[in-house]
Order: structure tokens, then sequence, then C-alpha cells
């Protein structure tokens, strides 16, 4: 249980990183970028490209464990 829980505080901080760039970068759609030129750089930089790790830590965490355990 305290795996999960670390696992998924890892990932949260992981995915607020990512995501805190990808809101930073927003300002380049002020410097005339489309947004679809937007999207290309946020797809290139890894400090971007974080936030789905952080996404699939989060979702590791979730993952419920089977019991095997017989009830009697």
């Amino acid at each position: 249980m305290i795996k999960k829980l670390i696992l998924r505080l890892i990932g949260i901080l992981i995915t607020s990183y990512g995501l805190m760039f990808i809101i930073i970068y927003l300002n380049l759609l002020k410097m005339d970028y489309t947004f679809i030129e937007y999207l290309i750089y946020i797809l290139t930089h890894v400090e971007c490209l974080i936030i789905f790790l952080g996404i699939i830590l989060i979702a590791i965490s979730l993952r419920k464990e089977k019991d095997y355990e017989l009830y009697i």
C-alpha cells in the first residue's frame, strides 16, 4: 500500500512538472505561432513529454491487485 502511495505521489509530481512547462509555453501562441506549430513544439521537447510518464505512473498505482486469498 505504501508503495502505491509513493508511486502515485511521484506520478502527480512528474505530471504537474510537465503540465507546468506546457502552460509556460502557451506564450508561444502570442508570438505568432499557430496552434499546429505549438503542438509540434510541445511534442518535440522532453520536459513537456514527461507528462505522459506521470500519467502512466498514476495509472499503475491505481491498478487493483488481485487477491488470491480463499474466503471461507
